[in-house]
Order: structure tokens, then sequence, then C-alpha cells
């Protein structure tokens, strides 16, 4: 076994032990959903055993995950984002997770000021969240206006026509959005969209 295959190896074991410890389950409980003894599942998380492909599948599938996510080789370069800002006037984003997320959400830190140019109230499916860091924004939803300070947060139905805008002055925020959120919000401001 090489090096690399040696540290792919300690880290598959890893994952399967801290999945089956974050799930808080004993050897026995994750035995019975994999066919597999809780001796082997000791010996495999040990080391004391190599793990078989046909070992693997079980494992992923009783642990809620998919192969591919289980032996996933570990790099550097998949853990620091170095975020690029967008412009637009009156705003500035950076996308604070990889595009096109595999969660299912892209988060991005957003720089609004009064002077941004605010087109129709935008509507999709899902929900998105957002917390302020600094300044002060005014939600609108439909006919409503919410303002939201600085430390608070706002959750909302994205079905609801809405706009996110700094209220007297720049404001900071952090967001959550979902994919539909993000193609509505982030993808028109894409260059050369």
């Amino acid at each position: 076994m090489t090096q690399e295959e040696a540290a792919l190896d300690l880290v598959v074991r890893q994952r399967i032990r801290g999945l089956r410890l974050a799930k808080g389950w004993s050897l026995d409980a994750l035995a019975s959903r994999c066919a597999l003894s809780a001796s082997s599942l000791s010996r495999i998380e040990t080391g004391h055993r190599r793990i078989a492909l046909d070992q693997l599948v079980p494992l992923a599938r009783a642990l809620g995950t998919t192969l591919d996510q289980l032996v996933e080789p570990e790099g550097d370069d998949d853990v620091v984002i170095r975020p690029e800002p967008r412009h637009e006037p009156g705003a500035t984003t950076w996308l604070l997770s990889r595009e096109r997320a595999t969660q299912g959400v892209v988060v991005a830190k957003m720089r609004l000021t009064p002077e941004r140019v605010v087109g129709d109230p935008r509507v999709h499916p899902g929900r998105e969240w957002f917390t302020v860091l600094s300044g002060v924004v005014r939600l609108t939803l439909g006919s409503r206006s919410v303002v939201v300070r600085a430390g608070e947060a706002a959750q909302f139905s994205t079905m609801t026509p809405h706009v996110v805008q700094a209220h007297g002055g720049p404001a900071e925020l952090l967001t959550i959005f979902d994919h539909d959120g993000e193609r509505a919000h982030l993808d028109e401001r894409a260059p050369g969209t």
C-alpha cells in the first residue's frame, strides 16, 4: 500500500467511525444495519482489517452517505475559498461557498448601499435566510416592509415577492440561498450574462 493509499484508508476509517458516533450508534447498531459483525466493524475502524469494496457500499448506505463521499480524498484545495468580489451599482457580493455547492445551498456575503438599483421583486421556489452583520436592511415581502438590524436574522418563503435593500446607509449581510435563490439573485449578475 502506497503512502497516499494508507492516508486515504485512514480517512475512510475515521469517517466511518465519525459518522457512526455522530448518529449515536454502537458498533452493534451499525452492524445490524449493514450486515457486518460488530467485531468486523471494530477491526475496520481500528485498522486491524482491510476494508473491501463490497463492505463500503452497505456501510455508506447504512451511514446515510454515498460511496463517493466516504472515499473522497482529502486536499487543502477544497478547504480554503478565496472569494472574488462581484460588483454591480450599490452591491458587492462574495461567494463564500463553492459555486453549485453539492449541499444545495450557496453562502454569500453582500455589501449593499442605498444606491443599489432594485428591479422588480423576485419570486422563486424555496426559502432564503440572511443575518445582518452591520447596518440596517429593509426587507420588502409583498406589501409589507420589515426592518432587520445588525445582529438580527430573517428567514422567509421566496414564493412571496421580495426585495432586500440597505436602509439609511451601507449594510453588510451574510446570506444562504438554495439553488433557486442563487439563480434568481446571483446568476443574473455574473459576468457575460
